[in-house]
């Protein structure tokens, strides 16, 4: 799924053989998954179950094809959605606020605690992606898909992976990033708790 990137991402991706729905302009993380689950639906065989889906972020590098982990649970019938458990990452220079808001968010709709809610690497059913949209929008998308799963009662795992990505840094660029989770994630909290209890003020 190609976002309305500027560069030569489609062309290699296409010379690689994989097949590329592109955006022509950037709509966002929730609108690229809900397009590319939306394409893959379409090519999915009449008289066959749906397949399931594998999201991967585009700054995993050579490292994507450790996300393979993520599928047994969920064809095997033990999760509707698999989560990637990454090992800690070389220059990451967050200091946990983002991640806390998220897994007290979840703690407190089921109980669990996760390692990694901010995890953008899910194996998902066609059933609970469907159940979870629309998607959150921004940074709060796998926040607030989780948090949906688990209110409908899907099953979620999370499973360790050796995955290595660009994490944010301490400078200021990496501190707006970090601003931006939180702005994106509070508000997709705050919104399914209106819905969970619309009589209260999130």
């Amino acid at each position: 799924m190609d976002d309305g990137s500027e560069d030569d991402t489609q062309h290699i991706a296409r010379a690689a053989g994989a097949v590329v729905v592109r955006h022509s302009h950037n709509r966002g993380k929730a609108s690229a998954m809900e397009t590319g689950a939306a394409v893959a639906a379409m090519r999915d065989a009449a008289d066959q179950p749906a397949r399931l889906l594998l999201f991967i972020d585009a700054d995993l590098g050579d490292t994507a094809v450790n996300t393979a982990p993520l599928v047994p649970p969920v064809l095997a019938g033990k999760a509707d959605l698999a989560i990637a458990v990454l090992p800690p990452q070389a220059g990451a220079g967050g200091h946990g606020i983002v991640l806390g808001l998220a897994r007290k968010a979840i703690q407190g709709v089921s109980g669990w605690t996760p390692k990694a809610p901010l995890s953008g690497q899910r194996c998902i059913t066609r059933e609970a992606f469907e159940s979870a949209a629309p998607l959150a929008r921004g940074w709060g998308v796998e926040t607030g898909m989780t948090l949906d799963l688990l209110e409908q009662g899907f099953g979620v795992v999370e499973v360790p992976c050796d995955l290595r990505h660009r994490p944010s840094g301490s400078d200021l660029r990496g501190y707006l990033h970090r601003a931006a989770q939180y702005r994106d994630i509070a508000y997709a909290i705050a919104v399914r708790r209106v819905r969970r209890y619309p009589g209260e003020r999130a």
